[in-house]
């Protein structure tokens, strides 16, 4: 990956402009700042594992949830800039130095180190809503959408502090309201007009980052190996581990983000702002947080390959995959494909296979995993298969292609037709109609 070189000519004062014209790749300022979400990732994982109750679950994702809307901030302020700008990387830096001291405290962030997660967090965000505003400065209307959401995020960051200040189940309920908050706050400033989003470097950014949460399920994979008896069953556990981890990938990655992707650069104004809030910024935090429960997972597995899963690790196990897939068939939703039928049973069957084989040796309960992702997968294989025979004559005006996932076209391979060309996927099967699915916002 590399920059795209910078498109803008010098400003009449002479000076370097910040942004850029053109859409680029993510660059290795930006890489580099994704390491402290590596490192944050895994400090959720050990928080998850630490406490598999409710209660422990839900405090999770209050947490991750702060984190990923930190990181989600930075990519929208990175969008178009210049990220090769000698004072983007300064700020990228001390960004970056800022949150990995928020890292560091995740795992007790609802104990004595509260505050200092509050206060890093606090800081981290206003560095963003700061570098966001001089990047949009010079263009009016953007400058004024930016504006309008950060005053609106202040609520937020005011619940954070507060929480930061209370102890117990305040700090809970105080940090919940400000997930809630912040997501209002997006949803109203989505309204505004100005907002420019880069379709290619918004979707990669993204992509990485499930690039960081599949890693940590390998990460925890080979923790658990090293200095353990290299016995068959442990070696079964760990291949299936590794197994059901390149499953998410190629349920993500073949299938699914080329689709999604495909329908951000179709959009444009305010429908593209809508679609990149909803599908990205909102929809992949669930699917996100569904890694990390697999890999609090996959790492009981590992340490325990002789043994049931617990039952709190059952329902990481199960919940990480219905989180996964039911997060991705939203946002596929959300681009204007209807929901694959057999993807939804596929991912019924699982959790309730899951369950099934819960008191049995825990590699029973990775192998209905891997079993489910190998369906999901063929299902998509063969709706890619449908679509390739999509020329042959039938006699009504709409072409139906059985299929169980995500139609690829053969030609462009952007996923579903182009909405122009008036496609779609509808419970299960490819159809190809003369009208074009609804795609409003």
């Amino acid at each position: 990956m590399h920059a795209c070189g910078p498109v803008n000519a010098v400003s009449p004062a002479g000076r370097r402009p910040l942004t850029t014209t053109e859409d680029q790749s993510a660059t290795f300022i930006e890489l580099f700042f994704d390491l402290v979400f590596v490192y944050a990732v895994t400090q959720t994982v050990f928080l998850v594992h630490e406490d598999l109750s409710w209660a422990g679950l839900g405090r999770a994702v209050v947490v991750f949830w702060l984190v990923w809307w930190a990181w989600t901030q930075y990519t929208w302020a990175l969008n178009s800039a210049d990220t090769a700008h000698p004072a983007v990387d300064a700020v990228m830096l001390v960004a970056t130095t800022i949150a990995f001291l928020m890292a560091v405290t995740v795992p007790d962030a609802f104990g004595d180190t509260g505050a200092w997660f509050a206060a890093t967090y606090i800081v981290v965000r206003a560095i963003g809503l700061g570098l966001y505003g001089r990047v949009a400065w010079d263009d009016v209307t953007k400058r004024a959408a930016v504006r309008k959401f950060a005053v609106l995020s202040l609520g937020g960051l005011a619940a954070v502090a507060a929480g930061g200040l209370a102890d117990g189940e305040a700090r809970a309920w105080l940090w919940a309201a400000a997930l809630l908050l912040d997501l209002v706050a997006a949803a109203l400033a989505g309204t505004a007009e100005g907002w420019d989003i880069r379709p290619d470097h918004f979707g990669e950014r993204h992509g990485l980052f499930v690039i960081i949460a599949l890693g940590e399920s390998l990460i925890v994979a080979a923790a658990g190996l090293t200095g353990a008896e290299l016995t068959a069953q442990t070696v079964a556990v760990a291949i299936l581990a590794v197994s059901a981890t390149a499953g998410l990938w190629w349920s993500y990655f073949v299938g699914f983000k080329p689709a999604v992707d495909a329908a951000l650069s179709r959009r444009d104004g305010m429908e593209r702002t809508h679609f990149a809030r909803d599908a990205y910024s909102f929809l992949h935090f669930p699917l996100v947080f569904g890694i990390v429960l697999l890999a609090v997972a996959i790492e009981e597995a590992v340490a325990h390959p002789q043994e049931p899963l617990p039952v709190g690790a059952s329902v990481a196990l199960a919940g990480g995959v219905v989180l996964f897939v039911g997060a991705s068939a939203t946002v596929l939703r959300r681009g204007g494909y209807s929901l694959a039928r057999m993807r939804l049973l596929i991912l019924a069957a699982v959790a309730a296979a899951v369950a099934a084989v819960h008191g049995a040796a825990v590699s029973w309960s990775l192998l209905v995993v891997v079993l489910g992702l190998l369906l999901l997968a063929a299902a998509d294989e063969a709706a890619q298969r449908g679509v390739g025979a999509q020329e042959r004559p039938v006699r009504s005006e709409q072409r139906v292609l059985d299929g169980g996932g995500v139609g690829l076209d053969p030609v462009d391979g952007e996923g579903v037709h182009d909405v122009d060309r008036g496609s779609q996927l509808v419970a299960g099967h490819y159809v190809a109609s003369s009208s074009p699915p609804d795609t409003r916002p």
